[in-house]
């Protein structure tokens, strides 16, 4: 018996030991519990919360009502928005619907709109159709365009026709008059001479006038030198002149000696001349 009551005495100062523990334990879970609730998470626990937590809970699903109505979610409850939240509501839905119709996106219902919107909302959707045909959309409804209209849209649609024939673009020729046509050759033909300076591959060198060829293959020579010089592959080599050639060899053997001077970058020690040797290994060769 002695020993059943030392147990239970025990026990008891164990647990009073904890109990500190305990409390501090479920202490820190409150303001957690409270916010979870607050954002209406699965993880809330109201029966943690007093009075003036349950009214915070209930502001804060609330305004989140609200916020899902304003933004059109199924989730409002319009039954909970007091009368002056459901005017407010029902006059950002019309303001919304107005707005729709008008930019000619969805939803819009035109049943929902006065008179006066009405034509407003027509009047932007003519505006629209004509904006479409002149920039040649394939929205464009040239059935609901009026005389004068439609001469506009067309003038529009020769004069980007016209444009795209003379950058070279996808266009219809056969409508061009004798002088957009001769704009557009012309444009053609000055084209053509620049892909062919350049070096370009869209180039037909049969089009070309004596002096465009010529300036032609000097721009070939030039971009062949400027190759060579910066050591690309694309050198031809036999294409130089001997003073371009002798250029280029001076330009590498004093590259090839400050290489082996310095330390930095490929060295080759046989092109080096008899004083250029005795240059470096009087000063130490770091190639060496």
């Amino acid at each position: 018996m002695k020993l059943n009551v030392s147990s239970y005495r025990w026990a008891q100062l164990t647990f009073l030991s904890l109990w500190p523990v305990l409390l501090c334990a479920q202490s820190s879970d409150l303001p957690r519990n409270l916010a979870d609730c607050k954002n209406g998470w699965q993880s809330c626990d109201r029966s943690g919360l007093n009075e003036s937590e349950l009214a915070d809970v209930a502001s804060s699903e609330h305004r989140r009502n609200v916020a899902s109505c304003r933004s059109g979610y199924d989730s409002c409850d319009r039954s909970k928005l007091t009368e002056l939240e459901n005017i407010a509501l029902a006059v950002a839905d019309h303001q919304q619907n107005v707005s729709n119709c008008k930019n000619g996106t969805t939803p819009c219902d035109p049943s929902r709109l006065t008179q006066f919107e009405a034509r407003e909302s027509s009047m932007a959707e003519q505006q629209r159709n004509i904006g479409n045909c002149q920039d040649g959309y394939d929205a464009c409804d040239r059935s609901k365009l009026i005389a004068p209209q439609l001469m506009a849209v067309d003038a529009a649609w020769r004069q980007r026709n016209l444009s795209n024939c003379t950058s070279g673009w996808t266009c219809d020729r056969s409508v061009l008059t004798a002088s957009e046509t001769a704009v557009v050759n012309r444009a053609d033909h000055q084209r053509n001479a620049e892909n062919c300076q350049r070096g370009w591959g869209d180039c037909d060198r049969s089009k070309l006038t004596a002096t465009e060829a010529r300036q032609t293959a000097f721009a070939e020579h030039q971009r062949n030198f400027s190759n060579c010089k910066a050591g690309e592959e694309t050198c031809d080599y036999l294409n130089l002149t001997l003073q371009e050639t002798k250029a280029l060899s001076d330009a590498e053997h004093k590259r090839n000696y400050a290489a082996c001077r310095t330390g930095y970058g490929y060295c080759d020690l046989y092109r080096l001349t008899a004083e250029e040797t005795r240059s470096i290994r009087a000063h130490g060769s770091p190639s060496e």
